[in-house]
This record gives structure tokens, sequence and C-alpha cells, in this order.
């Protein structure tokens, strides 16, 4: 699993390390590890040229020593300094004892002449930018903008140092221009920010490097991303005693006389949950039925139904109140969606004494929270974290990062795709979350499992690929994941 910590959660740990360490030790650790990396992206170090983009903080020093290595290995490196007068000068002595040239960035002088800079960045082969470190804020100022603007003029390929510069380390927000590197080396823990939309798409590939800082972050990271192995851990597998009710029996209330696909949607999402049964509870059982012969159908009310161990419900579900109250009501987990976030009521939600996840997207989430959608999509962490607080419940945050927010933490999704943006996908994402449920995860581990396979099947189904392409290739997903083995039934 990947763990991503607060600024300020890295920044105690980094003084606390350093309190064990000589002077400097710290960064040339993590130059060491950023050297190494550029190395690797440039394939042949001897004869490359690379450019520094330096800024005053110590993530300039970092890309003036991992300069100076990359110097002593043969490249021709030359630094441009944002800030000359506050450059960390020790960075800078061991890059020009390597031989590394030192130019102005543009509206600052150096020493001599102004060198154009322009044809040096135009001409780099790696260009690394060390303009601002985890404690930037609010956006970059005009020299640097003009530099983040100049490097994707000329498509010069781009390492950021920790993060990209220009974008929040904790939060992910980009309030301006921002540098867009092709990977992003990032020292002793990810910042939450490198996961989370909109600045994930400005990070490339991560790289982490381990500089010693594990032991004094604590056990409290500020977000949590799921890899494979994690999520095979957690999907639910029958044993040898298992039954249809053993292993889950999951109700949808879903769809209605103009939606009835809805319905069709979300049982087909709940029928490769890994639940031992779906019911459907709701005017479009026919639908249901022509699709899914193997679905347990019933009419009246949903607490009437049978036996449920979980409940999705909202999807196409029109004005229906009077089903979700009464869904509601069970005394077992709950999903909502769609309409169902619409017409739910939030005392009622923060009433409810099992599970209850939501799973909005940016418009649905700016509703229940009085917002503006231009706000959730820029401040996506603080939305996601703001409606869990508010109505106790688990909330899945649609994207193409989803998060998921919860008691236990925050999760990011790292399989999301734009391909996963048509209509119908988050009614099949609604049906595996709520069969997981039924399954016996808990809420915070079903929601984020959910969105892992649900991405997973976004990139597996052909392309374009329409809610049924994508419901028919969690089947795919499920094998992909469970390839290494069948792990004994817990």
């Amino acid at each position: 699993m990947r763990t991503a910590y607060s600024v300020e959660t890295v920044r105690a740990a980094e003084r606390e390390l350093m309190e064990r360490l000589a002077p400097g030790v710290l960064m040339q650790r993590a130059a060491a590890g950023l050297a190494a990396a550029c190395s690797g992206l440039l394939g042949r170090t001897y004869g490359s040229r690379v450019v520094l983009l330096v800024g005053s903080g110590d993530n300039g020093g970092d890309a003036l020593h991992a300069g100076a290595r990359l110097a002593r290995r043969g490249a021709g490196v030359t630094a441009v300094l944002l800030s000359p007068e506050r450059v960390h000068e020790g960075g800078l002595a061991a890059l020009r004892a390597a031989g590394g040239r030192v130019q102005a960035a543009p509206g600052t002088v150096v020493e001599g002449a102004p060198v154009p800079v322009e044809p040096v960045v135009a001409r780099a082969d790696l260009v690394v930018d060390g303009i601002v470190g985890i404690g930037g804020k609010g956006g970059l100022r005009p020299s640097a903008v003009e530099l983040a603007e100049l490097v994707e003029r000329v498509r010069a390929p781009v390492v950021s140092v920790d993060l990209p510069s220009g974008v929040d380390a904790d939060t992910g927000e980009v309030p301006g221009v921002a540098v867009r590197a092709d990977a992003t080396v990032t020292f002793g823990a990810y910042k939450p920010g490198l996961l989370l939309d909109p600045a994930r798409e400005y990070a490339g590939a991560l790289r982490l490097v381990d500089i010693g800082l594990g032991p004094f972050l604590g056990d409290a990271p500020a977000a949590e991303a799921l890899q494979h192995a994690d999520v095979n851990e957690l999907l639910p597998r029958p044993g040898a005693e298992s039954d249809k009710y053993r292993r889950g029996v999951v109700g949808v209330v879903a769809g209605s006389a103009r939606y009835p696909g809805a319905a069709v949607l979300t049982v087909s999402g709940a029928l490769r949950g890994g639940a031992g049964a779906v019911r459907y509870v709701g005017p479009a059982a026919d639908a249901v039925i022509a699709r899914h012969p193997e679905t347990l159908v019933s009419a009246g009310p949903p607490s009437k139904a049978g036996r449920v161990q979980a409940w999705s419900v909202g999807s196409g579900l029109g004005e229906d109140r009077d089903r979700l109250e009464d869904v509601l009501a069970a005394p077992v987990p709950v999903l909502i969606d769609a309409d169902g976030l619409r017409l739910a009521d939030e005392q009622a939600l923060r009433a409810r004494t099992a599970p209850t996840v939501l799973t909005p997207h940016a418009g649905e989430a700016a509703a229940l929270l009085g917002w503006e959608r231009s706000e959730v999509e820029a401040r996506r962490l603080a939305a996601v974290r703001e409606l869990a607080r508010r109505t106790g419940a688990t909330v899945l945050l649609k994207g193409s990062t989803t998060l998921v927010a919860g008691p236990g933490g925050v999760r990011v999704n790292p399989t999301g795709s734009g391909w996963l943006a048509t209509a119908g996908t988050g009614d099949v994402l609604s049906g595996l979350i709520g069969s997981l449920l039924a399954g016996g995860l808990e809420a915070l581990e079903a929601a984020s499992v959910g969105a892992y396979v649900h991405g997973m099947a976004g990139r597996l189904a052909p392309r374009p690929a329409g809610a049924s392409d994508v419901a028919d290739a969690l089947t795919a997903a499920w094998r992909d994941l469970l390839r290494d083995g069948e792990p004994a039934a817990r």
C-alpha cells in the first residue's frame, strides 16, 4: 500500500531524523536517489545535457547536489538560478566543483552578461525541476511561471524534485501554472498531492526514495492507495462450507419506469462483486430477469424481500422516497447512489447505526455540501472529508482519481480511467460495492476495493466502452487480481 503523509508530518520526521545524523547527510541521501533516477531516465549519463531549475529551498539544494553527481559522471549540467541571493550554498559549490555551469533565470543576474535561457532548456536531454519544495503555497512567482511555461513549450523531459513546482503537496490543488513532469522523485514518503487530482496529472511516474524517515512518520497517514496485493488480500473468497447465504446476499433497489437500465446495470455490478445472491426490488424486474435470470426478484417494500446482508439503493430511483427510507431503516450496510443521494435526509444518515456508503460525483457532492461544483473539483480532498464528517458515512467521491473517506482515513484509487466517464458506469460501481459489503468487507474496504476493481475493468473493457462492457470486464479484473493464486479462505 502506498501511504502519503502531510507536509507537517514529513517536516517533523525530517527534523527528528536530522538530529541523529551528521549535517548534510539527509540531503545527500535525497540527492543520491535523485541522481540515480535521473541516470536511469537518461539511459546514458556521459555526454548528456541536464538543466537544473533551482529555487531557494532545500529541494533546490537537492537538485544542485544531484547535478554535481551527474556532472562527475560526465553529464553537462547547467543550473538556472531563480534566487541567486538565496541559493543553497553547499549545493552550488558542489556543482561548480564538479564542473557544472550556472546561469541566471529570466529577470535575474548571476554573473556577467545574461545568457538566454530558452536555447539551453531546448537542448536539454533532461530538465530537473527544483524550483519549489513541499512547503510551496499559493502558486508560482512570475519568474517561475515563465520557466514552467518555457519547459512545456519546448517539450523538454522533466523530473520534479519531491513534487512538481506549483502544486500543493497536502491538497493536490493547482492554483495556477505548474510544472508538468514526466516523473517525480519524492523523498521519505509520498505526499497526498502526488496521488490526488488535479496535481496527480502533473506528477508523471512516481518514484519514492527511502531516506530513513519511516520510523518517524507515525501511524496516521493523510491518505493511502491500495495496490494489487492489498486488493488480492481483501477480495472475499468462498470456503469449503460456503453457500449463497454465507457468501452474502445483496439487495438492489434501483431503477424506475423511466430508467429500467439503471436496475440492470446495478444488478450487473452486484452479480460480479462476490456475493452469493442478488435480490432485486423495484419496477424493472422484467428487464432485470431478462438480462440476469439468476437474480431473485421481489415486489413490495424492500423490508419484505427476504434475507439481505447489504443494500445498494438509488440508481435511477426517481422520486421513490418510500423505498429509500425503507432501506435506510434496515440494520445492515447500505450504499446510496444517484437519486438516493438527492432524496436522503442528512439527519437520517447520521442516525444510522449500520455502515453507510455514499457515492457522489462532483456535482452531487456540491449539492450535498452547498458548494459550487468547481470548488469540489479543485478541492477534492477537502470535499470528501467534509462530506464524510457531516453525514457520518463513508464517502466515495467519483472522478478520474476516486477518493474514499471515512472513519478509517482517506483512500485514493490508483486505477481510474477517463474511459469510465460514460453513462451507467456509476450504477455498475454501486452494485459492485454493495456486493462487497454483503460479502463482509467493512465500508472503507468495500468502497476502496470496489473502486479499484471497477477502475481495472474500465481499463480492460474494449474501447470505447459502455457501462455493460465495464460490467462484463469485472470478471477479467477479478481474474487478474487472483492470478497469483487462491489463498485459503478466511
